[in-house]
């Protein structure tokens, strides 16, 4: 028999720059795998112009950034190196944000459902949130690769909130980057960006439905009232 739908607001959580702070091991393991290319290394400066697409992305905006050619079959050697780098320096540095935690905790007792809808490859989102001790919180983790499309494609969404057996109209988008407001937005659904991640432009220009500078203000209230003005 099948597990009942969701009848409680879904919240669904963006991983890099929104609820885990992964800059320090991002920027590590970039800079061990375009550094064996030639590249120079690149700062956090850098990175909030890098990431949001996945790994591979990354790699190609680095080179872009340096103005170096990558060919396919070098792009794939390095996408390789970064990702058993990564893999195996987990958690590294990683750490959930100031009071997400607490927020977590405060929408699940309320029974709020929790997701969480990220760019980065599932294997490395499934690693990761269990070396924090987090994957148990979530009803669904989906990566960039779970299904065949990923952020800002709203399928992306509807996918992850259909493994959370939630339902579109209750449920709300957290995020950090512009795929993750233009998803929700292309879904349909509220969304709340949070304005100390990685975003390259101020996030109040991407047209959240609202913006909260840290965790405590994300509270069941709010949520309550940004869904019932959709």
């Amino acid at each position: 028999m099948s597990n009942p739908p969701l009848s409680n607001p879904l919240v669904i959580f963006d991983l890099d720059g929104t609820l885990i702070d992964t800059a320090p091991d991002l920027i590590d393991s970039l800079n061990h795998t375009i550094t064996a290319a030639g590249l120079e290394p690149v700062t956090f400066d850098d990175l909030t112009h890098l990431v949001g697409q996945g790994v591979r992305v990354m790699i190609r905006r680095a080179f872009d950034l340096r103005k170096v050619p990558l060919d396919d079959e070098t792009w794939d050697q390095l996408a390789l190196r970064f990702m058993d780098h990564y893999a195996s320096q987990m958690p590294g540095k990683s750490r959930p944000y100031p009071g997400a935690l607490d927020c977590l905790d405060r929408l699940a007792a309320a029974g709020f459902g929790l997701a969480v809808c990220t760019n980065k490859p599932e294997a490395l989102a499934l690693v990761l949130m269990e070396k924090l001790g987090l994957s148990e919180r979530f009803l669904a983790i989906t990566g960039g690769d779970t299904f065949e499309v990923r952020k800002p494609d709203a399928q992306h969404i509807f996918g992850t909130i259909d493994m959370a057996r939630g339902e579109p109209a209750r449920s709300i988008m957290v995020g950090d980057s512009v795929n993750d407001i233009l998803a929700a937005q292309n879904a349909g659904i509220a969304s709340i960006a949070v304005s100390f991640g990685y975003s390259d432009v101020p996030v109040e220009s991407l047209g959240p439905s609202h913006v909260v500078a840290g965790y405590d203000d994300l509270t069941a209230a709010l949520v309550e009232q940004l869904l019932s003005r959709r």
